[in-house]
């Protein structure tokens, strides 16, 4: 048998303070919406007295990559976890448990839908939303092992995080979850810690890492990795319908390839203004917050969410939003955000000409938009994860 490293966290019956280990796998490569909670979260974590916070990463290949992303007051402390072959068995059996990698602890909080088995610890297993569940055509065939996953670590006893009530309601009748153990944690926001700033945005040069094409001297931005539920060819065919009304206007698409370049591929070689589309791909966090700064408008016409950083980041940056009523963006977006409804190309560009075209309604969504931004940071995540934490270790 396996036995625990020698560099663990030490007897949790030992200590004042509660012992976590955290999967900060998704701070590894290209940064998405979860690695931004991972790197976010942990931040906060890390300030807390009541914790003793370590991270671990399931990967074989990159298992040296995690110690320098990991933020100060984090250890690193982990053997070598293949992906492939654990994700196989957790799915299946509860072996092998997570303190044959990290030794003892209260709790392990596995932040991407999987949570590792445990012999003692409490076991706690973030659900950002059921995209596998409901668009299981929308996923890649490692989204769609997901739900068979939370479904055993719901039956075996873990407990539920999600970043939103209307995850939080999807589990608990999806998987039969016992409420009282779904809590819902709001996220914070990247890049931001504390209430926003009231004030009026006002669009300026764009940034170097955004070249326009000639004409043209302001942009719709959308944000996200290319994949189906964000509805980025919608967004383009809307744009079609905006571009000969507004000859100044491009549109600017930021985000990692995904699966569903190829859709999105199709939709810009068939507008009629592609000449006016660009695309960065991925964007580091030192160019984003002046790419989305000197936007005009943010755009987020997803089918889906469990939550949605990007809105809250525009809002945060003092750019307003037109966002789809689909999933937790109405929980989440409030009043911040001029709504309109999924899959609709018409009504998404009707939205963003009322904000391109009305002084009025840009400034009352700015204004707003601060507003609401400010209700969200990492350091309340963190006082609920801790309270999370907490209940849970007092439940083993």
């Amino acid at each position: 048998m396996c036995k625990a490293p020698r560099v663990s966290l030490g007897h949790p019956s030992h200590r004042d303070r509660i012992s976590v280990a955290v999967d900060a796998t998704p701070l590894l490569g290209n940064r998405s919406g979860v690695g931004m909670f991972c790197r976010g979260a942990l931040g906060a974590l890390a300030a807390r007295s009541d914790l003793d916070v370590a991270a671990f990463a399931v990967t074989w290949r990159r298992r040296r990559s995690l110690r320098p992303l990991v933020p100060p007051g984090i250890r690193v402390v982990q053997r070598a976890m293949p992906a492939r072959p654990l994700h196989r068995s957790w799915k299946r059996r509860s072996l092998p448990p997570i303190e044959w990698f990290v030794g003892p602890v209260d709790v392990v909080h596995g932040t991407n839908f999987v949570v590792p088995p445990a012999r003692r610890a409490a076991r706690i297993v973030t659900v950002h939303d059921l995209t596998a569940v409901h668009f299981p055509e929308m996923c890649d065939a490692s989204t769609r092992m997901f739900p068979q996953i939370v479904r055993r670590a719901v039956a075996e006893g873990a407990w539920v995080h999600t970043p939103s009530r209307f995850v939080a309601d999807e589990v608990v009748g999806e998987f039969g979850a016992a409420p009282d153990r779904v809590i819902v944690v709001h996220h914070g926001i990247p890049g931001h810690d504390g209430p926003a700033a009231a004030g009026s945005q006002s669009v300026g040069a764009p940034p170097p890492a955004v070249r326009l094409p000639a004409g043209t001297n302001r942009y719709v931005l959308a944000l996200g990795t290319v994949e189906p539920r964000k509805d980025l060819p919608g967004l383009v065919r809307a744009f079609d319908r905006l571009a000969g009304d507004l000859p100044d206007l491009a549109l600017v698409l930021a985000g990692s390839p995904g699966w569903g370049d190829d859709a999105l591929n199709r939709a810009v070689s068939a507008s009629p203004v592609a000449d006016r589309i660009v695309r960065l791909g991925y964007v580091d966090d030192r160019a984003l917050p002046g790419i989305l700064a000197a936007a005009a408008v943010l755009a987020y016409p997803s089918v889906y969410e469990g939550f949605g950083f990007p809105p809250l980041e525009a809002m945060a940056s003092g750019v307003p939003v037109v966002a789809t009523a689909v999933g937790a963006i109405p929980e989440i977006a409030g009043e911040g955000a001029l709504l309109v409804a999924p899959a609709d190309v018409d009504g998404l560009a009707s939205g963003l000409l009322e904000v391109l075209q009305s002084a009025e309604t840009r400034q009352a969504l700015v204004t707003r938009g601060f507003e609401r931004a400010g209700t969200f940071s990492w350091r309340s995540c963190a006082e609920g994860l801790a309270d999370l934490y907490a209940r849970a270790a007092r439940s083993r």
